[in-house]
């Protein structure tokens, strides 16, 4: 027991040292962290903050993620098992698997949780967290790098990363929102690179209704994106050939710190964490304004740029998941406070008969539409009149 001891006290001690690789004598398990070399970005087992939820869940879960360490308001990059939440991080392990991978365990039922899963023809590998907030898994005694975290972003599309498609393969780098701010497991909207072969971006709903597009590449910019010549801080290059099409790019100033990100209800935003004010500002945003996302707040909701929250539900309607909404996910949409008379096959006298009930300032420009056994009622945001059926 003696020499197993002492291996589990040194991997403690390592990686309390704040050293910046993981291999497979020092696995990363519970409060443990590294730090990349230059002390930006941080790793370890993370749990979002629940926010103002009415959920009665007391559950925390946990995720592997990277962040930026000198940023007191934690602020995630990237997380490997979004889908696949650690309960208790001291049962679980960061380490490099038997195959050369780098690999995520709940050792307590002996379960793989998730892996770079890529093929690698040596058994020396290591990770190391770099500066530029990449998690690299490489050869210890060379330079072949065989899997980089900034390449498979989540949320996040950091400088130096790829956002684009790999031609042979047919595989897609996109940005793909958190479902809420307390669940990082994908939601309903992406960004990626058209994959018909033009040089725009998309960004869908449920990869099927695209309300975005950044128009082409023209060699200095995107043609629907005129904020890329206005003063911009950051250096672009769209690489464009037989294997691969895809977008970089590389901050002019390196001690600006800035972000890509997909937000969780469909905006794209660039922006640049400002010292003076704690705070993230940001650059730019498209779509420009909340309401034009698709189905932003769901069946029978309206978006409102002009009210907080700016998702609300329609008269005779109530949130359907209150807890969602309290995480700003409003893609469930609303229910009906009463059922319609067609749906609950009322022949009473007292009934009050279904009609439709008029709205005005209301347009279906970017309506998201539910149908039930008499209607079909859209939400969107506003600017003409229309209606919805309901019992009064």
């Amino acid at each position: 027991m003696a020499p197993f001891f002492l291996l589990l006290l040194l991997s403690q001690i390592l990686l309390c040292a704040a050293v910046d690789t993981i291999n497979s004598s020092t696995p990363l398990s519970g409060p443990q962290k590294i730090v990349s070399k230059g002390n930006k970005f941080t790793l370890g087992f993370y749990t979002p903050t629940q926010g103002n939820t009415t959920s009665s869940s007391s559950t925390s879960n946990y995720y592997i993620a990277i962040w930026y360490s000198n940023i007191p308001q934690q602020t995630t990059v990237w997380t490997a098992n979004s889908d696949v939440p650690v309960t208790d991080p001291t049962t679980a392990a960061l380490t490099i698997g038997n195959d050369g991978n780098l690999v995520l365990l709940d050792r307590s039922n002996n379960r793989l949780l998730w892996s770079t899963n890529v093929s690698i023809g040596s058994n020396s590998t290591i990770a190391v967290l770099q500066d530029n907030g990449s998690l690299d898994l490489t050869d210890a005694n060379s330079s072949i790098v065989y899997w980089r975290s900034i390449d498979h972003p989540t949320n996040t599309w950091l400088p130096g990363g790829k956002l684009g498609l790999n031609k042979t393969t047919g595989v897609s780098q996109r940005l793909v929102p958190w479902r809420n701010m307390a669940n990082p497991s994908p939601g309903l909207f992406s960004l990626e690179l058209d994959p018909n072969g033009t040089t725009q971006y998309f960004i869908q709903w449920k990869d099927s209704k695209t309300y975005w597009t950044s128009g082409p590449w023209n060699g200095n910019i995107f043609s629907l994106v005129p904020e890329m010549t206005a003063g911009y801080n950051y250096n672009f290059q769209f690489i464009n050939n037989d294997t691969e099409s895809y977008f970089i790019y590389s901050m002019k100033d390196n001690n600006v710190i800035s972000r890509f990100i997909i937000d969780v209800n469909g905006q794209i935003k660039q922006e640049t964490w400002v010292s003076a004010s704690q705070s993230w500002i940001m650059f730019w945003a498209q779509p420009r304004t909340q309401c034009e996302v698709y189905a932003v707040c769901g069946a029978y909701g309206s978006c409102n740029l002009n009210a907080l929250p700016f998702c609300n539900c329609i008269k005779g309607f109530t949130q359907k998941v209150q807890s969602d909404w309290d995480l700003q996910d409003f893609s469930g949409g609303c229910k009906r406070r009463v059922p319609l008379q067609c749906q609950t096959n009322s022949s009473s006298a007292q009934a009050k008969p279904d009609k439709f009930y008029t709205m005005t300032d209301i347009s279906s420009s970017q309506a998201s539409q539910t149908q039930d056994s008499t209607t079909t009622s859209q939400t969107h945001s506003a600017t003409s009149g229309g209606s919805h059926f309901q019992s009064i």
